[in-house]
């Protein structure tokens, strides 16, 4: 183990001196000490480092510099063998201004708004009455009571699961991104609320700072941002689903209000039952047009004219059949009496004779004939046989 921990810090002492940012959380300056004694944190990643340096290199700093501020050294990395600890050795300290960590946060902004974490399509839509409300904010805060007070006054049955967390200083990024997880990952949480009141612009650092942003980005549940007052503007803000200016805002957009849908439900009710009505009446008068109309009131009256219609037409059938008849009777009596008149039968019956020869054929001349031949004389009673005189 000491050799390990002895080529650990022979690599560490080849290093040369670095530049580190960081937040301060502990401070020493023993009275009549030479040697200050710091503690650097990082608040995106959750880790902390020992920093010593000469009383005269924190004196340059000591009237802008404190527990909480974040600074920029400019150290020497040192391995401590007998604990197996890694320190830094300032020789240069300089505080992060206001300036600086505007500038810093718009330039990751911009990277971000480069990712699309800000476009509008990613913004999800809240639910109308959300059943159970993630809050996450600081314990026994004005934010906490503003967002329940308001949401339980708006909606009496509401229901909250809060996380408590630091909402500022060096603990504020890591634990409210494990709060938002959290809520995140339950299934019956429908909207997380992240808020906090308002404050410097050092305060709201967490609130921009990347792992947050990546984090709520990254949820399924919508979130709201309700941080700081209106002119505040940290970059959760721009990643949220919805931004509320102050924690009562957010109260006020995430559930409605009881009163309020109260009222549009009986504005709707009436609307609905004037909507009834009117068509019912509608309906009603159009029923009482229909009943009005005569093939309604007497149904039978179109077939009693139809039905005279169709006598009138059957008699008109039957007289136009009967003259038809008529014609066709008399027309066939005339035709058969010609045809009577006419008939050699008829001719017979006069007294006429027709003279047959043996052959059969009629005689029309005297010539056809010999003397002594004998013919057959067809009268109208019969026949008979006669002979050609000479």
């Amino acid at each position: 183990m000491g050799e390990v921990s002895r080529l650990i810090g022979g690599w560490i002492d080849r290093l040369g001196a670095v530049w580190v940012e960081g937040q301060i959380t502990q401070l020493s300056r023993r009275p009549g000490a030479g040697v200050v004694f710091l503690t650097l944190r990082d608040p995106s990643y959750d880790i902390s480092v020992s920093v010593t340096c000469y009383r005269q290199v924190f004196d340059a700093v000591a009237d802008v510099v404190g527990e909480g501020a974040r600074v920029v050294v400019h150290a020497k990395p040192e391995w401590y063998a007998p604990r197996g600890q890694l320190s830094l050795r300032a020789a240069e300290i300089k505080p992060v201004g206001v300036g600086e960590l505007l500038a810093r946060l718009e330039q990751l902004k911009k990277t971000l708004a480069r990712e699309g974490l800000f476009a509008p399509e990613r913004k999800k839509t809240l639910p109308f009455l959300p059943q159970l409300i993630g809050l996450v904010c600081g314990r026994a805060s004005a934010a906490e009571r503003d967002v329940l007070e308001n949401a339980r006054h708006r909606w009496p049955a509401v229901r909250f699961e809060v996380r408590n967390v630091p909402v500022q200083g060096v603990h504020a990024v890591p634990q409210v991104v494990q709060a938002v997880k959290e809520l995140d990952a339950m299934d019956d949480v429908d909207v997380i609320v992240v808020a906090r009141g308002g404050g410097s612009v050092e305060d709201l650092l967490p609130f921009s700072d990347e792992q947050l942003i990546r984090a709520v980005a990254a949820c399924r549940t919508p979130v709201v941002s309700a941080i700081g007052h209106e002119p505040d503007n940290p970059l959760l803000d721009h990643v949220a689903d919805l931004r509320a200016s102050t924690p009562t805002d957010a109260a006020k957009k995430v559930v409605p209000d009881v009163g309020e849908e109260y009222e549009r439900v009986r504005q709707l009710r009436d609307r609905a039952r004037r909507c009834v009505a009117a068509y019912v009446d509608r309906e009603e008068r159009g029923l009482a047009h229909a009943l009005a109309r005569p093939s309604i009131q007497d149904p039978h009256r179109m077939i009693d004219e139809r039905a005279e219609q169709v006598t009138a037409l059957l008699e008109r059938g039957r007289r136009t059949l009967r003259h038809h008849l008529d014609r066709a009777d008399s027309e066939l009596t005339h035709t058969h009496a010609r045809v009577v008149a006419l008939s050699p039968a008829a001719t017979l019956k006069r007294g006429y004779a027709v003279l047959q020869r043996a052959d059969g054929h009629a005689v029309r001349d005297p010539g056809e004939v010999e003397p002594g031949e004998t013919l057959r004389a067809r009268v109208s009673e019969g026949d008979f046989s006669v002979r050609v005189d000479a």
